[in-house]
């Protein structure tokens, strides 16, 4: 409803992993380019890690669509929540192949056939779990075995899990130590910097049809950093309504007013400033102890729960 009033063509915060509007930020760009890198060589296992809200499954559709332009098979498997027989249909299915058993035996025969027939083309294929946190031991044991499926020289299926800190801390397990000894590929998304987070901001004005004019004083996009704790979900969620009531207070511009009443409404605290993170040097081709940064906080609430309608 705000749209025509700031002049732009579409709404620039919304909550959907739209990958036209992924800002790569530095880590942003080194986690896409480990994914690519992983299935390109075909690695077997890459991992993307993330809190809530720090845009891992925006990143997912981006490689979803860098997989489509180079015409890989891809199976991407967003609900995880799925008997071990549910998984492999569903596995199955989005890649297209037809089985005329149910039995697990069948199932993977019929699997590492048409993997070979892909090889043997010169294909790629790549299944894509979303939300790999939720997947029980015994699940992730099952995805391990498929990394079995190989020549004598490369793996036949490429597979990238995703899932919020809580997966850090499965692979940890002794259990899980086969699958974590697989993992080639470990790349991490972050919260954003304030500097990031001004970028973000008037990227995303940008892409949605903003003409350059400031619509969000500095001021106001500093208060946004300091509620939100850059993560871009909680941004987001803030600069939306932020627009929503510029618009009805007829202001051109969102102040560090309106945004601190949408902080309040959403109940988030603001936290007291903390040093910018200082810069990592190299990729993250392999880390072999990870740690989870998990803050248990409103934010995550608020990244994880809220959704508010701005039609």
């Amino acid at each position: 409803m705000y749209k025509k009033f700031f002049g732009l063509r579409e709404s620039p915060f919304n909550v959907n992993p739209d990958p036209r509007f992924l800002y790569l930020t530095r880590h942003i760009q080194e986690a896409l380019a480990c994914l690519i890198y992983g299935i390109q060589t075909r690695k077997g296992f890459v991992l993307l890690t993330g809190e809530v809200g720090t845009g891992k499954t925006t990143v997912l559709n981006k490689l979803l669509e860098w997989s489509r332009q180079e015409q890989m098979a891809t199976a991407f498997m967003f609900n995880p929540r799925l008997s071990e027989a549910e998984f492999f249909d569903f596995m199955l299915a989005a890649f297209g192949i037809s089985c005329d058993s149910t039995l697990k035996s069948r199932t993977l025969m019929r699997l590492n056939q048409w993997l070979l027939e892909q090889y043997q083309k010169g294909n790629r294929a790549v299944l894509i779990v979303d939300e790999a946190q939720n997947l029980s031991a015994d699940m992730l044991e099952e995805i391990r075995l498929l990394t079995n499926l190989e020549t004598s020289t490369e793996k036949l299926l490429q597979i990238v899990l995703t899932g919020q800190p809580e997966l850090e801390e499965k692979l940890n397990d002794p259990q899980l130590r086969q699958l974590r000894q697989r993992i080639t590929l470990w790349a991490k998304t972050r919260p954003l910097t304030l500097l990031e987070t001004h970028g973000y901001v008037r990227e995303r004005i940008r892409i949605a049809g903003g003409t350059g004019e400031e619509i969000f004083t500095p001021a106001a996009i500093e208060v946004v950093h300091r509620h939100a704790r850059g993560i871009p979900r909680v941004i987001n969620l803030l600069c939306e309504h932020a627009l929503i009531t510029a618009f009805v207070e007829h202001s051109r511009t969102v102040s560090e007013k309106v945004v601190e009443e949408v902080a309040r409404d959403f109940d988030l605290q603001e936290i007291i400033s903390e040093p910018e993170p200082k810069p990592e040097n190299g990729h993250p081709i392999l880390v072999d102890n990870p740690s989870s940064q998990t803050r248990p906080s409103s934010i995550a609430k608020a990244a994880g729960e809220k959704r508010v309608s701005s039609s």
